[in-house]
């Protein structure tokens, strides 16, 4: 059976108040906000606690894109991946070899980031009821019960964009384009 699409259109007016604010912070309005915007409450929140997790959570840049990453190729959310694939390149610090061998599912060469996937990973396969071994291994690694929390929050961001991408099969946006993974460009 194939999969159900959303036939609304993604929003045009370039001045509706959310788009307007992205465009300015952003330079450009992604496909993605342009097709959550036609329910503004899911545009809205997203943005909401996308910017919580970035400035509230005790993860750095770089850890933070390796759990969006995660949680997008868990839920094989293409855009997704190209968009966090191009911010860990150019704005979040995440060594490329990381990014490559996460998309590969190859063991990730930093021994910390290495915990943080699979704990992120425990975090998703178990709707949120990680084993007490998958808890020792991420605190072993230097993190702490708050972000656990942390990734519950970016787990709640990237379903609201990730299933959205969906249901719309979202458009990669030129400044992702790059990044696309071979089998999905």
């Amino acid at each position: 059976m194939s999969q159900y699409q959303i036939k609304l259109q993604p929003e045009q007016n370039d001045q509706q108040p959310t788009l307007h604010q992205a465009k300015q912070v952003l330079g450009f309005i992604p496909n993605m906000y342009r097709n959550m915007v036609n329910a503004p409450s899911l545009l809205e929140s997203y943005l909401f606690s996308y910017d919580a997790f970035r400035n509230n959570s005790d993860f750095t840049a770089a850890e933070q894109e390796l759990i969006f990453l995660t949680i997008s190729l868990d839920n094989s959310c293409e855009y997704c991946l190209a968009a966090h694939s191009m911010i860990a390149d150019k704005m979040s610090g995440l060594d490329r070899h990381i990014v490559k061998a996460l998309l590969n599912a190859e063991l990730l060469p930093d021994a910390r980031l290495e915990a943080l996937k699979i704990f992120t990973q425990a975090m998703l396969s178990s709707r949120g009821r990680p084993n007490q071994y998958d808890a020792e291994a991420f605190f072993a690694a230097g993190f702490n019960d708050r972000q656990i929390l942390d990734i519950v929050l970016a787990i709640a961001v990237k379903t609201l964009s990730n299933y959205s991408n969906h249901l719309f099969d979202t458009e990669a946006d030129q400044p992702f384009a790059a990044y696309l993974r071979p089998q999905s460009a």
